[in-house]
């Protein structure tokens, strides 16, 4: 994939028209089927594997003379690009000179991506011959393959390109086939422009997954990346593949803050992006319902987005963004704080915004977050109402503590994961309270206090790392003793990767390394599993030896939240907390160094190539940083 372009096949190469597969542009799908036949039949398909985020190579074999031994004298690769180029080249590994015919059969239906996966998707539609190719046209536009070199024939009515090949013992020929909606040019990709947001950072060290996970992550989200089409220069990440090819505000702006070690332009961006839509008189940002499982009604996640805009742009502050930058954003920033207020009014919490809505214990975590730095934004800008913000949030976490924690007889207690209109507690537990963990950076490489005492956040690690919780391939939804747990459920128990990696930020930044190293090392070994491309979600299953993570169905892989998950895991290592307006950064790596000596190279921190290691030992050294930016204590 490369945003707004996409292939999707199965690893034995051929695109049949089944399901998912395809070339598709924007969503639309210019191409469902592309089967190769040499000299009659299908190539044996012998492998297939992802080389980077946007190509594919499959290899195939055959006999062209299949009574001479087992040996395959014709060697298949196809190279299968998503922006609609595919490389078919034939190798001879014959001793005698081989003739054979190749033969592609071609069809589309031209339908979108939603009645694809509704399964309401029409019939191939006719070809015409065009340009030495074939040609696809209905009502909503028109699809075209062209080939080079030109096919000796070309059938309309089969659908059919054919050619005659010679090759000498030894030689090779390649076939390339171009797939284009007709009036587009040629694809560009917005991750593979030169003006792409995101640092190609890279890490290296003892563990060989952290290098793939981080290499993998970076292609995944510079493929994820899309332009804003009334203002092309703004960029931001679409929520997933195949399911969520567009814009996910919430999703957008948590994979934004998780990515700000690769620079602080995607964040910019996103923000712009979404300024632009702010409901005008409210200044919430607009976002869908998302089901939250079986236990609670769906979340707004416009909620989600607006509280969350703010956090972002004073993070994104700390980590280099230009004054000139913020002082632009700022205003939007405002209004979303001024949303916050109005919201919450004389009261205490930050209700759902549906009649009788819950108060979810996230919720309040992250509109805590967003009061906290929030004032500090607005003192930093020289803006009133940071006293006002902080009041209420002090407020706020001294009725939380109290309301919305749920002792139990035999000792200890959790959070409770929502509270009704009503004052009723919904106690179940869930990786929603990992988000008590994630308080927001603020100046001097310290963070906002959170909503937990230090009693309460003692006992909410040892939930977090029980096995109920810990599946050993990361955190639960649902913890796994609780009625309804299902390891499938989407909110039900599934692993969630962004949960997992905020716990994971979260218990580090609190000196809980055990539980840490025990999730961090789950997440890496589902990673090596899924060839470190994350899926958003999978099973909850129990971890045991010679098992594998199961893949949830409805997963986008990759998805914009896990593949910046992956960036925020390996970059919690070495606790990188810059403050660039105070000129410094500050280190608070894993002591226990969980996956043994590690270094994160092009990373950026003020704008400037940023680069640390991490010994056996978990002492972290900075060896590369901007000019005049100074080492925090």
């Amino acid at each position: 994939m490369a945003l707004p372009g996409l292939a999707i096949s199965t690893d034995q190469a051929q695109l049949t028209g089944r399901g998912l597969e395809g070339y598709y542009r924007a969503g639309r799908r210019l191409l469902s089927r592309c089967q190769v036949r040499v000299a009659g039949r299908e190539p044996l398909a012998v492998q297939a594997r992802m080389t980077t985020a946007d190509q594919a190579r499959f290899l195939g074999t055959l006999r062209s003379s299949p009574g001479a031994g087992p040996d395959p004298d014709i060697v298949v690769e196809r190279i299968r690009h998503a922006d609609g180029t595919e490389r078919i080249t034939l190798h001879s590994t014959s001793p005698r000179p081989l003739r054979f015919p190749v033969e592609v059969a071609l069809g589309t239906d031209l339908a979108d991506l939603g009645a694809i996966a509704s399964g309401t998707a029409g019939p191939e539609l006719p070809a015409s011959v065009h340009d030495g190719g074939l040609r696809w046209s209905c009502a909503v536009g028109t699809s075209a393959v062209t080939a080079d070199p030109p096919p000796a024939d070309a059938l309309a009515s089969a659908g059919l390109l054919r050619w005659d090949v010679e090759l000498p013992p030894g030689g090779r020929t390649t076939l390339e086939l171009r797939v284009r909606s007709e009036g587009a040019g040629p694809l560009r990709a917005v991750g593979r422009t030169a003006t792409t947001p995101l640092a190609a950072a890279r890490a290296t060290g003892e563990h060989p997954g952290a290098q793939a996970l981080m290499r993998v992550s970076v292609e995944d989200l510079q493929a994820l990346l899309l332009r804003d089409p009334a203002h092309p220069a703004d960029t931001y990440l679409a929520a997933g593949v195949p399911w969520r090819c567009g814009l996910a505000p919430a999703e957008a702006l948590t994979a934004a803050r998780m990515a700000l070690p690769l620079g602080t332009r995607l964040a910019a961006s996103t923000l712009r992006v979404l300024a632009r839509t702010q409901l005008p008189g409210s200044g919430a940002i607009p976002g869908p319902l998302r089901d939250a499982g079986p236990r609670l009604p769906p979340t707004c996640t416009s909620t989600e987005a607006t509280v969350l805009f703010p956090v972002l742009l004073a993070e994104a502050r700390r980590w280099g963004l230009p004054e000139r930058e913020t002082e632009e954003l700022l205003p939007a920033a405002e209004r979303c704080l001024t949303w916050l207020r109005t919201t919450v009014g004389d009261g205490t919490y930050l209700y759902d915004p549906q009649t009788d809505g819950p108060a979810r214990c996230e919720t309040q975590a992250h509109a805590h977050r967003a009061a906290l730095l929030g004032a500090d934004l607005l003192d930093a800008c020289g803006r009133p109402g940071g006293d006002g913000l902080r009041q209420w949030a002090r407020a706020m976490g001294s009725a939380f503590r109290e309301d919305f924690w749920v002792e139990h007889p035999g000792g200890g207690g959790r959070p409770a994961a929502a509270r009704a209109s009503d004052g009723r507690l919904l106690t179940h537990l869930g990786a929603f309270a990992v988000h008590l963990l994630d308080t927001g950076l603020l100046g001097g490489g310290e963070l906002a206090p959170g909503l937990l005492d230090e009693v309460r956040t003692e006992q909410l690690v040892r939930l977090l790392g029980g096995p109920a919780m810990d599946s050993g391939w990361g955190l639960r939804g649902l913890g796994a003793d609780e009625a309804g747990y299902n390891p499938l459920g989407h909110r039900g128990g599934a692993v969630r990767v962004q949960e997992t990696a905020v716990a994971v930020a979260g218990l580090a930044a609190a000196g809980y390394e055990k539980e840490t190293t025990s999730l961090l090392r789950g997440v890496l070994a589902a990673a090596d599993a899924f060839g470190h491309r994350l899926p958003e979600m999978y099973a909850g299953e129990q971890r045991t030896g010679g098992s594998a993570p199961v893949p949830h169905p409805a997963a986008c892989r990759p998805a914009a939240v896990a593949a910046a998950a992956g960036i925020l895991m390996l970059t919690t290592l070495a606790g990188i907390r810059p403050d660039v307006p105070a000129g410094t950064v500050t280190l608070r790596p894993v002591r226990s160094a969980p996956l043994g000596e590690i270094g994160l190279t092009g990373l950026r921190v003020a704008g400037a190539p940023f680069s640390v290691r991490v010994g056996r030992l978990g002492l972290a050294m900075v060896e590369e940083a901007a000019d005049g930016l100074q080492l925090g204590v």
